[in-house]
């Protein structure tokens, strides 16, 4: 140290600070690329056990299905729902819009099961 209360650097003192910073955007590109590689829901739909169709909720799709009843299946604005049954009660369309990765929507009387599947997202943040 100097007289006069001022900070002195050493020689290396530059380069561990580089090092540092260097460290830190590295670790931040990282966790940034694998948010953004992961934030991808797919809509796996089962009928009968068998999966019938992959629907990606970034992209509008609908999607028919016939058994022992109708069901129309559609994604629009990053969420998806049942949006016509012909079934008893319409469960399966009175559960409304899903976007969650690990939620479902069933329609048991024509045995169909819609898996929302990916990166979950953040209920929370705390800090």
């Amino acid at each position: 140290m100097t007289g006069g209360g001022g900070l002195s650097f050493r020689r290396g003192d530059l380069a561990a600070i580089v090092a540092v910073l260097l460290c830190a955007l590295a670790l931040g590109l990282a966790l940034w690329a694998r948010a953004a590689g992961t934030g991808r829901v797919v809509a796996r739909v089962y009928q009968e056990g068998k999966l019938v169709g992959e629907l990606p909720l970034d992209r509008e799709a609908s999607l028919t299905l016939t058994g022992a009843y109708t069901n129309t299946i559609t994604v629009r604005d990053g969420r998806v729902a049942v949006t016509y049954a012909d079934c008893p009660g319409t469960d399966c369309v009175h559960s409304g819009w899903v976007s969650a990765a690990g939620r479902a929507v069933v329609c048991l009387p024509n045995r169909v099961e819609i898996r929302l599947t990916g990166a979950p997202g953040v209920d929370a943040v705390v800090g």
